[in-house]
């Protein structure tokens, strides 16, 4: 600090200290204020947010912006982002605004805005043939809209929204909602299929790429494969084989034999959906779960799981921000990736070993599942990361954040 300003602050006494650290360029050094500041009413000191700033708050301003795009059109959190799987070329945000934004990838640009929801957009999602997109809020408003037109073409009404999910290959969607309804409509006829049962959320469900059976996870740990035709329970997996918790998450491999399933209880489990067998068990404390149930496991949630398409590797993703990779065969722990925050969700890339995962410090990260080793990270956001995609080139990936923002990243890799 110069003569100058030193002369100031005993000239002007307190106020004119936060004064001078306000229009300082560079940060003061922290020691050699601490004597000057002990007498300074923080709450009184003008706009705490820009003056005083945590450490974590100064190193996320720092932090280099890696991203290719950002859209802010949001004015709150965005909960959910999707590609749509025709050309990978429009991406559709939801966000705490209320709203629903299609716009495209290369450059940002508004192509449609869903308006007219009443609660936060927590889904949204493309059909199969990128036509329509259907946006759905908290309160249980689901919204359909044609792209070319730019119109809605039909909504309903649920109860409170769970998750949402397109047919693979029809014009027919899927919800799940909190009094354990699963809802199956055509669109844009309307018409309309439920699949009843106990009174507790669904919680996460998949169309298996058969199309004709549905898997569901429910709040009491239940797993339920749907016949989507029939309308009835194929098989139900609950029980001492079955999740001792809420289900948060679930994913199947490329040809629906087998599904993952994560749950609160820190568990993910393995099922055969022919059988409706449990056929593996995995935690966090390496391979296979024990039968016990011991109470510090509860903490640790499953927040994502998935399948490698070409080698016989799985990921889980556990809260406490543990990547595990297993072996599919012999159910053996391979690779512990630590991160050093929560991890919210992980995608597989569509043909490589390489799985990313999004955090709640904000960074995306690449590991190759063969090795565990960490390929790289981008930053960009100043808040948790909430959802992402990566398109099936694997040479970009699309993130939400609770910044208001979404990114474009590109993914260079020495290998390409």
């Amino acid at each position: 600090m110069d003569n100058t300003q030193e002369n100031a602050i005993e000239l002007h006494g307190d106020e004119e200290i936060v004064e001078v650290i306000d229009l300082n360029e560079t940060e003061p050094d922290p020691d050699d204020l601490a004597d000057d500041l002990e007498d300074v009413d923080f709450e009184d000191a003008g706009n705490d947010d820009e003056g005083w700033e945590t450490e974590d708050e100064m190193e996320a301003e720092a932090v280099q912006d890696d991203s290719e795009l950002t859209f802010s059109k949001h004015t709150g959190s965005v909960f959910c982002v999707s590609l749509d799987p025709a050309t990978n070329s429009m991406a559709v945000t939801g966000g705490e605004d209320d709203k629903a934004y299609v716009w495209r990838v290369s450059d940002g640009e508004v192509l449609m805005e869903c308006t007219g929801h009443k609660d936060s957009v927590t889904c949204a999602v493309f059909n199969h043939d990128s036509s329509l997109v259907a946006s759905g809020d908290m309160s249980g408003l689901i919204k359909v809209w044609k792209i070319q037109s730019k119109e809605e073409i039909w909504s309903f009404e649920v109860g409170d929204l769970e998750w949402l999910e397109w047919h693979p290959c029809a014009p027919v969607l899927l919800a799940g909602t909190d009094d354990g309804n699963v809802w199956m409509w055509k669109i844009p006829s309307g018409d309309c299929k439920t699949f009843q049962s106990s009174a507790c959320q669904a919680t996460c469900g998949k169309v298996l790429p058969d199309g004709k059976r549905a898997v569901v996870g429910y709040e009491d740990g239940t797993v339920r494969i749907w016949d989507l035709k029939q309308g009835n329970a194929i098989h139900v997996i609950k029980g001492q084989d079955g999740h001792q918790g809420a289900l948060t998450c679930l994913a199947c491999n490329k040809d629906g034999s087998l599904v993952l399933t994560g749950s609160v209880d820190g568990c993910a489990k393995l099922i055969n959906t022919a059988t409706g067998k449990v056929v593996g068990s995995f935690s966090a404390d390496g391979g296979k779960a024990k039968g016990s149930k011991e109470e510090d496991e509860e903490t640790n949630s499953v927040e994502s799981v998935g399948f490698c398409n070409i080698l016989p590797l799985i990921a889980v993703a556990f809260l406490d921000g543990t990547l595990a990779i297993y072996d599919l065969s012999s159910q053996v722990l391979r690779h512990r990736c630590q991160h050093e925050a929560g991890l919210v969700h992980l995608q597989w890339e569509e043909s490589s070993s390489v799985v990313s995962t999004c955090c709640l410090d904000g960074a995306l990260r690449l590991w190759d599942a063969r090795s565990g080793s960490m390929v790289s990270e981008y930053r960009g956001h100043t808040a948790e990361i909430l959802d992402f995609t990566i398109n099936r080139e694997a040479s970009i990936a699309v993130t939400a954040s609770g910044d208001n923002q979404a990114k474009v990243f590109c993914l260079q890799r020495p290998d390409r």
